[in-house]
C-alpha cells in the first residue's frame, strides 16, 4: 500500500501536509518542486510520460496541489485555477447550458454576483437570489425543470449567514439540481460540504488556503467522476489554470491551514466578544455567538466558527468609514484569510458591484478578517478606532 493510500484514514492535519505528493524517488525531496516547464519529452509520438505533455493540460506541481485539495475536502478529484472567479466560471459552464437557471445567495460575494449577473447572463444563464439561511426560501426559488444549480456560501460574505448544507442538499436533489457550496470562509479545516451532501465545493484559495496574501488562486473539488470529467475538459480547453509557482505557494499554505485556522478562530471569538459590549456597535454578525440565528446549524456542520466578523455601527455610513480609516493594526484592504488582520467597508469596496440591487449590503456594515496577531492588540486597535469615530 502506497503512502497516499494510507492517508485515506488520516486526520486533516496529516492529509494537508502529505496528500498529493510522495518524496521524490530520485532525490528524496519532501516538498514538490516548482515545475517551471511548458512541455515534456514524450516517449515516442503520442507516448506521454505519466500523462504529461503540456502544462496547460497538467503540471506536476499543480497535480500535487489538486491531490491535496481533494484529500482535505474528502473528495475524489480537485482542480486548481488561476483565481476563485476562474474556478466559478469554469464550474458554471461545466454544469449549465443556455436557458438553465440557478439559485444564488441574496448576500453573495460581489464578484460572484457580478460574474453570474453580468457575464453568465449573456450566455443565457438566469438566476434568482434567495436567503440561504432559510431552506424554504431556497426551495421556493427553485424553478422545476430549469434550475440546475443551487449555489450557497456558508458563512456568507459579508453578512455571515449560515446555510444548512444537508437540508439544502436534500431540497436541491429532489428538484434534480446540484448543490455547489462556496467553502471559502470556513475553509476545508472547519467544514467539509461534500460529506454533508453537497455535489461540488468551490474555493478562492487566495484566502485561507493560501493564507499569506501572496498568491491568487481558486479550486473546485468533487466526488462524482462524471462531473470531474466535465470540469477537467473545460479547465484544459479554456485554460484558466493555476501556474506552477502559484500552485506551489498555495500548497505550502495548505500545510499550515489547521494551526492557522485555530488561531484565527481564537482571535475572532475574542474580537466578537469585545464588539458585542461596545456602545458604538449596534449588531455583531458572527456565527460563534449564541445570539446568531445560524449558531445551532453552524455548530452542527462546522468544527469552529471561523475568522470573519462583521458588525454594524450605530452612527451610520460615516461612522463605518471612519472606523475603517482609523485602525492601525487592521489594514484597510480587500480580500481576507491572510495571517494579517484586514478591515473594509463592503458597501464601498468588495460589494460595490451590488449597489442598487437586491444584494446591496447595509451602509453601516464593517467587515473584518481577524488575523493571527496577539488578540489583545487587535481588541485595543478596534477600541481606539471606535472611540474616535
Amino acid at each position: 500500500m502506497s503512502e497516499q493510500q494510507h492517508l485515506g484514514k488520516a486526520g486533516f492535519e496529516t492529509k494537508a501536509i502529505h496528500a498529493g505528493y510522495e518524496p521524490d524517488p530520485t532525490t528524496g525531496a519532501v516538498i514538490p518542486p516548482i515545475y517551471a516547464t511548458t512541455t515534456y519529452k514524450q516517449d515516442g509520438v503520442g507516448g506521454l510520460r505519466n500523462g504529461y505533455e503540456y502544462s496547460r493540460s497538467a503540471n506536476p506541481t499543480r497535480t500535487a496541489l489538486e491531490g491535496a485539495l481533494a484529500a482535505v475536502e474528502d473528495g475524489e478529484k480537485g482542480f486548481a485555477f488561476a483565481s476563485g472567479l476562474a474556478a466559478e466560471d469554469t464550474l458554471i459552464r461545466s454544469l449549465m447550458r443556455p436557458g438553465d437557471h440557478m439559485v444564488i445567495p441574496d448576500d453573495a460575494y460581489g464578484g460572484t454576483h457580478r460574474l453570474i449577473d453580468k457575464v453568465e447572463s449573456q450566455w443565457g444563464i438566469a438566476h434568482t437570489p434567495a436567503q440561504v439561511a432559510d431552506v424554504d426560501a431556497v426551495a421556493a426559488a427553485i424553478q422545476p425543470g430549469k434550475t440546475k444549480v443551487v449555489w450557497v456560501e456558508t458563512p456568507t460574505n459579508p453578512l455571515l449567514n449560515i446555510a444548512d448544507i444537508s437540508a439544502i442538499a436534500t431540497v436541491a436533489h429532489e428538484a434534480g439540481a446540484r448543490l455547489v457550496v462556496d467553502n471559502t470562509f470556513a475553509s476545508p479545516y472547519l467544514q467539509q460540504p461534500l460529506t454533508l451532501g453537497a455535489d461540488v465545493v468551490v474555493h478562492s484559495t487566495t484566502k485561507y488556503v493560501g493564507g499569506h496574501s501572496d498568491v491568487v488562486g481558486g479550486a473546485v473539488v468533487v466526488r462524482d467522476l462524471e462531473i470531474a470529467e466535465k470540469i477537467g475538459y473545460l479547465q484544459n480547453a479554456a485554460g484558466a489554470i493555476a501556474d506552477p509557482f502559484g500552485a506551489w505557494l498555495t500548497l505550502r499554505g495548505l500545510k499550515t491551514l489547521a494551526v492557522r485556522m485555530d488561531r484565527h478562530c481564537d482571535n475572532a471569538e475574542r474580537v466578537a466578544d469585545f464588539l458585542t459590549s461596545h456602545p458604538k456597535v449596534g449588531e455583531v454578525l458572527y456565527p460563534g455567538l449564541e445570539t446568531h440565528p445560524g449558531h445551532t446549524v453552524a455548530q452542527k456542520q462546522m468544527k469552529r466558527f471561523g475568522g470573519m466578523v462583521s458588525f454594524r455601527v450605530t452612527g451610520g455610513e460615516a461612522q463605518a468609514l471612519a472606523v475603517c480609516e482609523r485602525t492601525k493594526i487592521f489594514t484597510l484592504g480587500e480580500s481576507l484569510g491572510g495571517v494579517e488582520s484586514l478591515i473594509e467597508h463592503p458597501g464601498r469596496m468588495t460589494h460595490a458591484s451590488v449597489a442598487g440591487t437586491d444584494l446591496e449590503v447595509p451602509a453601516d456594515l464593517v467587515r473584518i478578517s481577524v488575523g493571527i496577531e496577539y488578540a489583545e492588540d487587535l481588541v485595543a486597535d478596534l477600541e481606539q478606532a471606535l472611540d474616535q469615530s
